[in-house]
């Protein structure tokens, strides 16, 4: 039977519960979604440095990661248990704390802030490709990119690059809009092929010299003097960025929850975040470290030691190599951005517009306008300052999730009309104003503005790995001051 069209609007085949016999994930899929997310080049660098740049103690780096990891565990599990219980994605659950019409536009934000990033990694994901044809290219004749064709630029792009960006672009279109059972399926060989592809860089490094690259290694840990109080900011400030690098993905975590099997092996698969971090960051530091010690440079002089996997590679000068290690950077760099920027970019546009869109047709909007984002980044939005904008919406996503979790846990009581959250009608539970929960929409703003704040005000920089917290708190505590009446 058919669902009255105008009673059930806002429903949509990939927005509504997911049906329990779909409810396939178990904890292996989160630790290799888990995986993908810590597997990307950013975040390989960034282990790296926290480590080996700035001189910290060792166990202060260590215990910071996996008390920023631990907090996004917690986080993960709150936005995800109603998800996975209700079968639905983040969108869906935000109509019952903001209303129908707040829904639509606040989750707008988190699609517009996906597709620019997937814009942003679809260009460097390209110059890796570029990289590889280059390396083919001049392979089978050396004068080949010297010839009028390969030198000519439009918007700061080649024929190579041109045909790059389009190749990435229409592969990730094609994969990445077939459905949920088949991202799982990307997710898990991508998490497995990487870290394949590490274990083969480590072995590649280590057996180089076994004596030197293990000596360099053991060199970097410093263990004195942990229990110094002084070390307590630098553990907070450690904490705080592993927590920012991750921010992103909590609040659109219930895409993902929505397809596993229970809260059990929800709760599990969360935990394995923090295996993922210890597990890369022993691999990502050894290699920095070892490739460091082989390429006879001096440890002590930090601006020539390469914590960019792209940059250690290029100082080897050996094809086959490199060639190796970026065909594992495109997979690891295609698959971070399929589950941080285009999942929840798909399901946010289709909740915008429910009665128009598809999971297929929400990706050729995602993947249009991301290719627009890519063929500009260089000449024009890279040099006009767009990042601070980008995390600017961004700090709309704490706030938001504070609304959500005060909403769910403290206000209905771990409880939702799942009908209701496609209706408009008057009657239903979710139609507030018009479709806008007024004080939930106050929450956010309030909690956006003083999470933007650290973005912009210069006295608060200080304060910019907690500004996702930070709006969290404040948009948490103002909601149940003011639903709960």
């Amino acid at each position: 039977m058919n669902q009255p069209k105008v009673k059930y609007s806002l429903s949509n085949w990939d927005l509504v519960s997911v049906n329990p016999n779909y409810k396939t994930w178990n904890w292996k899929d989160l630790f290799c979604y888990w995986g993908v997310n810590v597997q990307s080049v950013i975040g390989f660098s960034l282990i790296a440095s926290l480590y080996i740049m700035y001189n910290l103690n060792t166990f202060v780096v260590l215990i910071g990661t996996l008390l920023g990891s631990f907090f996004v565990y917690l986080f993960a599990n709150f936005i995800g248990k109603p998800s996975q219980k209700f079968g639905l994605p983040f969108v869906v659950l935000l109509r019952s704390s903001l209303g129908f019409n707040g829904a639509k536009f606040f989750g707008l934000i988190r699609s517009l802030v996906g597709i620019f990033l997937f814009g942003i990694q679809t260009y460097f994901l390209s110059k890796i490709l570029t990289y590889l044809i280059r390396i083919l290219l001049f392979t089978i004749d050396e004068s080949l990119l010297v010839q009028d064709i390969f030198i000519f630029y439009f918007f700061g792009l080649n024929i190579i690059d041109w045909s790059s960006i389009l190749i990435v672009i229409i592969f990730q279109t094609f994969l990445f809009s077939i459905g949920a059972q088949y991202n799982k399926k990307i997710i898990n060989f991508s998490a497995i092929s990487v870290y394949v592809g590490i274990i083969v860089f480590f072995f590649l490094v280590f057996l180089s010299d076994v004596k030197l690259t293990s000596k360099a290694f053991v060199n970097i840990f410093n263990i004195k003097n942990f229990f110094d109080l002084n070390n307590l900011l630098p553990l907070l400030t450690v904490a705080g960025t592993v927590f920012a690098y991750f921010s992103i993905l909590i609040i659109s975590f219930g895409d993902i929850s929505r397809n596993v099997k229970n809260t059990k092996e929800l709760g599990k698969g969360n935990l394995s975040l923090l295996i993922n971090l210890i597990i890369f960051s022993f691999f990502s530091i050894f290699i920095v470290a070892g490739s460091d010690a082989l390429l006879n440079q001096k440890f002590s002089d930090i601006d020539r030691i390469f914590t960019n996997p792209t940059d250690i590679i290029g100082k080897y000068d050996n094809i086959q190599i490199t060639t190796l290690v970026l065909f594992f950077i495109v997979i690891a760099s295609a698959s971070t951005n399929l589950v941080a920027n285009y999942i929840p970019s798909q399901y946010s546009l289709i909740n915008f517009v429910p009665n128009k869109l598809s999971l297929r047709s929400a990706s050729y909007i995602i993947s249009f306008l991301g290719l627009l984002v890519a063929i500009f980044w260089l000449t024009i939005l890279s040099q006009i300052g767009i990042l601070s904008f980008i995390d600017t919406f961004g700090a709309f996503f704490g706030p938001l999730f504070g609304v959500i979790v005060a909403d769910y846990y403290m206000i209905n009581k771990q409880s939702l009309s799942n009908k209701d959250l496609y209706s408009v009608e008057k009657e239903s539970s979710y139609y507030y104003s018009k479709g806008w929960h007024i004080k939930g929409v106050y929450s956010v703003f309030l909690g956006f503005i003083f999470s933007a704040s650290t973005i912009w005000n210069i006295n608060l920089m200080f304060l910019q790995s907690y500004a996702w917290l930070i709006g969290a708190f404040v948009a948490w505590i103002t909601y149940y001051l003011l639903a709960k009446k």
